[in-house]
């Protein structure tokens, strides 16, 4: 009693007693509810079996199973409460997997005496246990398959025949396939490493009818090789005919050493042959390959007598309209370290041909094509041009074929 406002206090000691016994009260709640919950169980006994034999997959119909009278309270699980299940809606009776073929599939049930081996469904064990070891629930391991093995008999793997309207791989080949027909090699000189053998061919890239300025002329440019993969010997030629005359040509004869996949190296001679000049011989070293992008380069640097020098620039590029249809687009620059007045050149940047060919692959040996090219000249040559009586620049209508064998 607080005498002074005449209310009834709780003194600190009886607050802490009272708060002691709320909080012991609290712990043990959990520990009686489970005691409580298997204490139930503990009073439930298996069911005897109806017969001793094993029971099969097929015949146990869960859907009536009820599993009430199943002793869990020793299978180590205490948060399984089983004492009430029911599963109505499970029927295995008829349960099969569409690829795997359980009809021979045993789950034997165990009984309550671990000793007898009578209905007990080992990996399925629901039953009471004498034993204090812990039992796996709903283990599906020991499980008999009927030999262990799936059904694949109706599976579809991936791969097989490929549909009818596949792409055929030699559909632009014209009907040849790999080291078969008539271009193929024989057995004799088959390939069995790269630089095993030597072979050769000629390669024709212009045969044509150039016309320009009313005047019409025959021009001409390839090579010849024979040799291995990484060394050969070439004959490059190019030039002009005119009334059944040469009148200017160039040709050399080069060592080419591959030095990379794309790119070969060449050294050798070239020799300059005109109507009315004296002809000029050169020594030659250059490169020529495949550029990035799929160019197709050529730059050979000369050096000749009296300290004349040269360097001459080549590429082109093919654009396909179609798989044998395709323009050529080309270009050729020439420099020249020294006046040569007898030749009409200049020192600098001499000339140069820009040109565009529409070409058609009948095969890939036989290539018709038409074009056009424009060329001009530079500097001294242009001079030397004019006092000569030539133009300085000139559009050129050509037609001509490609070749090769």
């Amino acid at each position: 009693m607080n005498d002074t406002l005449g209310i009834l206090v709780m003194n600190n000691q009886l607050k802490k007693k009272f708060l002691a016994a709320t909080i012991a009260t609290v712990g043990v709640m959990p520990v009686l509810a489970y005691a409580q919950t298997h204490a139930g169980h503990a009073g439930h006994t298996a069911a005897p079996p109806a017969t001793s034999s094993p029971a099969t997959a097929s015949g146990m119909n869960h859907g009536s199973m009820n599993m009430s009278d199943k002793d869990h309270g020793s299978t180590g699980m205490p948060s399984m409460d089983h004492g009430s299940m029911d599963m109505p809606g499970m029927d295995h009776g008829a349960g099969k997997a569409p690829a795997q073929d359980h009809d021979d599939m045993k789950m034997p049930m165990k009984q309550a005496d671990p000793l007898k081996n009578t209905s007990a469904m080992p990996g399925m064990s629901h039953g009471q246990s004498d034993s204090n070891a812990p039992i796996p629930a709903h283990n599906m391991g020991a499980m008999d398959r009927g030999g262990g093995e799936m059904d694949h008999g109706d599976m579809q793997m991936q791969g097989g025949s490929p549909p009818p309207d596949a792409r055929d791989p030699d559909a632009y080949s014209d009907g040849y396939v790999r080291n078969a027909g008539k271009y193929a090699l024989p057995p004799s000189d088959a390939l069995i490493m790269s630089d095993m053998h030597n072979f050769g061919s000629v390669n024709f890239d212009r045969l044509e009818y150039v016309r320009a300025r009313g005047e019409e002329w025959a021009a001409y440019e390839g090579e010849a090789w024979y040799g291995s993969t990484y060394n050969r010997a070439v004959i490059k030629a190019e030039g002009e005919v005119a009334s059944g005359k040469l009148q200017e040509s160039e040709t050399q004869l080069l060592w080419r050493h591959a030095v990379s996949t794309f790119w070969d190296t060449e050294l050798g001679f070239r020799f300059d042959h005109g109507q009315g000049v004296p002809n000029r011989e050169w020594l030659a070293f250059g490169f020529k390959g495949l550029a990035p992008y799929w160019f197709e380069v050529d730059a050979t640097a000369y050096v000749g007598s009296s300290g004349r020098t040269a360097l001459e620039l080549k590429a082109e590029y093919d654009i396909l309209l179609t798989q044998k249809l395709y323009l050529q687009p080309s270009v050729e620059v020439n420099f020249y370290g020294k006046d040569d007045e007898r030749w009409g050149i200049g020192s600098g940047l001499t000339d140069g041909t820009a040109g565009l060919r529409l070409k058609y692959e009948v095969t890939r040996q036989f290539v018709p094509y038409v074009g056009v090219e424009w060329s001009s000249k530079f500097g001294k040559t242009a001079d030397y041009a004019r006092a000569a009586g030539d133009s300085k620049q000139e559009t050129r209508f050509v037609a001509g074929l490609s070749f090769r064998f």
